[in-house]
């Protein structure tokens, strides 16, 4: 299935179950909502300083989440979270209530308590007024819980949208977003539910820190001047032998930080070379030849690239990334040539040249084929980083 179609799958069973839970919700909460009725509802009295620019750090049983507070699209929201965090009200509740790779939802603090299960979802309500505003649930969307039809009904309670969730814009107050970790609220998503959607194991919020907000950490070999991109080199260990490359990140800078950030991700251990056409190239780098699925950390540096063509041939030897129809699909996938193909000259990017292990190329390139697909697996069990 196309990740387009996954998030489609996602998306509408998300939304299915996003009714019925709208519905329980109402009928579970209604009683425990009467009582706090006569609640003054919370309006904050942090100055700018404390309330504007601000990040929470969400350390889960299942890895730390951090979001970006919006005190500009919902500051009564941000303030109630903000104060609730320093009190410590999250710190040991857990996410109750999931949807697969959709939704999770959590800040009860209710759900402190293994034995109040059936209650969770009924606490922390109806403390703060809805802030409507035109943010929109994207990827990464963290809004408010409340009970459906009263405005006045918002609390502690949260969710999390693993991928954009169009059909909750308008109903609940968006106050963050994810900025790093949306990877940890899948994995949390993933947790066993019951019939109602409740989850059946404990996923916890250890702690919540406020800090001010802060630049995400640049992906790896973002940073790095092209002499330094310079001093590493790739080693393949393939079931035919091992394959080692110098690059060239004068001639194409963003193809050489791609492949080292893939690389150093292990996006391609447990890959095969799903294509030999001898006299011409030996290519590996497709997903769907691995082992395993990604994991969500490697799928996020999984990217397209610009083209950067240069001067530099396509003769035996040479690492160039391999594309579809258009210039900018370039991923993964890429190829060693085998011999002179000048037919290739400016319409791939040459970014690599093998220095070390062409016997296990020829070998791969003589090996038994269906077509252009090797008949027995070559596998690409490792790539290997070295420093020169």
């Amino acid at each position: 299935m196309r990740t387009d179609e996954m998030c489609i799958v996602a998306l509408n069973t998300g939304m299915q179950m996003v009714k019925r839970l709208v519905l329980t919700t109402w009928l579970l909460l209604s009683t425990p909502f009467v009582a706090q009725a006569g609640q003054e509802l919370f309006v904050t009295p942090l100055p700018p300083g404390q309330l504007f620019n601000k990040q929470a750090v969400v350390e889960t049983t299942k890895g730390t989440i951090i979001i970006d507070l919006l005190a500009e699209a919902a500051p009564n929201h941000v303030g109630l979270f903000i104060q609730k965090a320093a009190d410590g009200e999250y710190d040991g509740t857990s996410f109750h209530r999931m949807v697969l790779r959709g939704i999770i939802q959590g800040g009860d603090p209710f759900s402190k308590d293994p034995a109040r299960r059936n209650e969770y979802g009924q606490g922390g309500l109806g403390l703060v007024a809805a802030e409507p505003s035109d943010e929109r649930h994207s990827a990464g969307t963290v809004s408010s819980v409340g009970v459906p039809g009263d405005p006045n009904s918002d609390g502690t309670q949260f969710l999390v949208t693993v991928v954009a969730q169009p059909g909750l814009d308008g109903h609940h107050t968006i106050w963050g977003r994810v900025a790093e970790g949306l990877s940890v609220g899948a994995r949390i998503s993933e947790t066993p539910v019951d019939a109602e959607g409740m989850a059946t194991e404990r996923v916890e919020i250890v702690s919540v820190s406020i800090r001010d907000w802060s630049p995400p950490i640049p992906p790896p070999f973002t940073t790095e001047t092209v002499a330094e991109l310079a001093t590493y080199r790739a080693v393949l260990e393939t079931s035919v032998g091992s394959v080692a490359f110098e690059f060239f990140p004068d001639r194409a800078p963003e193809h050489v930080r791609n492949f080292l950030r893939l690389a150093a991700a292990g996006v391609y251990d447990g890959m095969a070379f799903h294509r030999v056409v001898p006299g011409f190239v030996v290519q590996t780098g497709s997903i769907p030849s691995r082992t395993t699925p990604l994991s969500e950390e490697q799928r996020a540096v999984v990217v397209n690239l610009t083209p950067e063509f240069s001067d530099t041939s396509h003769v035996k030897g040479i690492v160039s990334m391999a594309r579809g129809d258009e210039e900018d699909s370039a991923s993964t996938s890429f190829f060693i040539v085998t011999g002179a193909a000048p037919e290739l000259d400016g319409i791939y990017t040459v970014f690599g040249r093998v220095v070390d292990g062409m016997g296990a190329v020829e070998r791969m390139e003589s090996a038994a084929t269906d077509g252009e697909t090797p008949v027995n697996r070559i596998e690409l069990r490792e790539i290997r980083l070295e420093r020169n």
